[in-house]
Parts: C-alpha cells; sequence; structure tokens
C-alpha cells in the first residue's frame, strides 16, 4: 500500500495522511500525540527539525516504557514493590545507601549473586522485587520464583526427560530472585536440581536469595553437608549479604496501629 503524495493538503488530509502513515509504520506514540505535539509546536514556534525530533523522542520513550512493563511482566513478581515504597526507617539493620546502589544493578550487570537473610516481616522479600524491578527498568531480563516452586519444576522437567531445556532457560535470565528459600527442606534430588540451576548461573549471571536461615541453618534445608556447603560457596562469592534482622515491622506495625486503637 502507498500513500497518496501531493502538496497543499488541507489540516484533515494531513491528520488523515499522518494517521495511516503512523498505522503502516506501527508508530502508536507518534499517531496518538501528534495532533497536541504539532498543536505545542505550532504555539511555540518549534522548527521543523526541532518538531521531528519532539515526535520521534516521544515514541522512543513510550517504547522504552512498553519494554519496561513486558519486563516486569515476564519477570513474574506477585506483587507490585518498589524502593519508593520501602520505610528504611522501621528497619535500621538495612543501609539505604547500600541498596540505592545496588538499585544501579551494577551487579546484575558482573553476573554477582546477592544474599539477603532475615526473619519474615523484615523487607527481605520486598529488596529482591524491588531490586529486580530496578534490574528490569534498566533493560535486563529477570525471572522471579519461590524456591519449593522451581525445585518443583525442576523435578518435573526431570521427569518428563525436559531438565536440560529447563535449567538453561532458567540459565539465561540476567537476574533470578530465589525467594523463601529455607522454609521447607528438600530431598536430595531437589538440592541437586537446585544446584545444577546455580551452577549453570556462576559467574555469568547473577542471583538474588531470600532465605529466613542464617548461612548455618542452610544444613536444614540442604540435608547433604557437602552440597549445602557449595551451594553457600555458590552463592557468596564475590557477591553481597543483606541481614536484615529478625524483628518485623509488619508486626510492630500491627501492634503500634492496636495500642492505638485501645487508648482511642
Amino acid at each position: 500500500m502507498t500513500l497518496p503524495r501531493q502538496r497543499g493538503l488541507t489540516e484533515q488530509a494531513a491528520t488523515t495522511a499522518v494517521d495511516q502513515a503512523c498505522r503502516m509504520l506501527r508508530l502508536p506514540t507518534i499517531r496518538s500525540q501528534f495532533p497536541d505535539l504539532a498543536e505545542t509546536a505550532s504555539r511555540e514556534q518549534m522548527s521543523y527539525l526541532g518538531f521531528l525530533a519532539e515526535l520521534l523522542l516521544a515514541e522512543c520513550d513510550d517504547r522504552a516504557r512498553r519494554r519496561s512493563e513486558r519486563r516486569i511482566k515476564a519477570a513474574g513478581f506477585p506483587r507490585d514493590k518498589s524502593l519508593r515504597k520501602f520505610d528504611f526507617e522501621a528497619n535500621p539493620n538495612i543501609d539505604a545507601a547500600m541498596i540505592h546502589t545496588l538499585a544501579k544493578c551494577e551487579w546484575v550487570k558482573k553476573g554477582l549473586p546477592l544474599c539477603l537473610i532475615g526473619d519474615s516481616g523484615t523487607g527481605k522479600s520486598h529488596l529482591p522485587i524491588a531490586l529486580g524491578t530496578e534490574a528490569a527498568m534498566a533493560g535486563y531480563r529477570v525471572k522471579y520464583v519461590l524456591a519449593t516452586k522451581l525445585v518443583n519444576e525442576l523435578v518435573e522437567a526431570a521427569d518428563e526427560k525436559q531438565l536440560t531445556k529447563t535449567i538453561a532457560r532458567y540459565g539465561r535470565v540476567d537476574l533470578l530472585c530465589i525467594d523463601e528459600l529455607g522454609y521447607m527442606e528438600l530431598d536430595r534430588r531437589g538440592a541437586e536440581l537446585l544446584f545444577q540451576v546455580l551452577t549453570e548461573r556462576e559467574e555469568k549471571n547473577s542471583v538474588a536469595i531470600a532465605s529466613n536461615e542464617s548461612f548455618s541453618g542452610w544444613t536444614k534445608t540442604f540435608t547433604d553437608p557437602r552440597l549445602c556447603a557449595a551451594i553457600v560457596d555458590r552463592l557468596t562469592f564475590g557477591g553481597n549479604i543483606i541481614e536484615t534482622g529478625t524483628d518485623s515491622y509488619r508486626l510492630a506495625t500491627t501492634r503500634a496501629r492496636a495500642e492505638q486503637q485501645a487508648v482511642g
């Protein structure tokens, strides 16, 4: 399909031509915004070059936003958690400066691991989701998964002769966030399969782990001491370890609210 070209188009004809061209070239942002941008350009007496730049930059910005949204959706985060919503004052164990440094994603670029250790309600699940969101917005491929769900998926893949493919899929993402490691004991087979995923990613792509158990307690999850030591080694070498503590700020907030209601 070709569009008719002629000089001296009426405003309505020009608008129709631009709309059709944007559809053909798949420029949805320019198509939706060009009337307003054209009005602004006329009012501010922008040059043709300036007007063209505004149109193209609007399209580029919107495409970047949509790509970020797709990466965030593909990550599979269970809920929306951002650094902006994290209450650093409620948990003095967490260094805000360190977290904001991590948000720049240099550790993801270098393929380094991150471990968050602490009890429920201390932010250890909020932070990997928030940092994973920052990584997705920065252009990295991210995947979030619960430890038990990952192990179950690996076991099923092994039974169906799809293990190599599944491990490769988890190995390709730039950042793999594994949450709730340590809540359940893994049998030797499950632990070995998880170890294969970590080995696939070692020194190539980042892993962020959130666990309610200190490293010394990981033998409850990985009952083979040698395998446990190997996993801890892979998750700590060259990486960052953040201890979020034992005092639940969720519980503290609930208690404070209850006390206020009792006083009222």
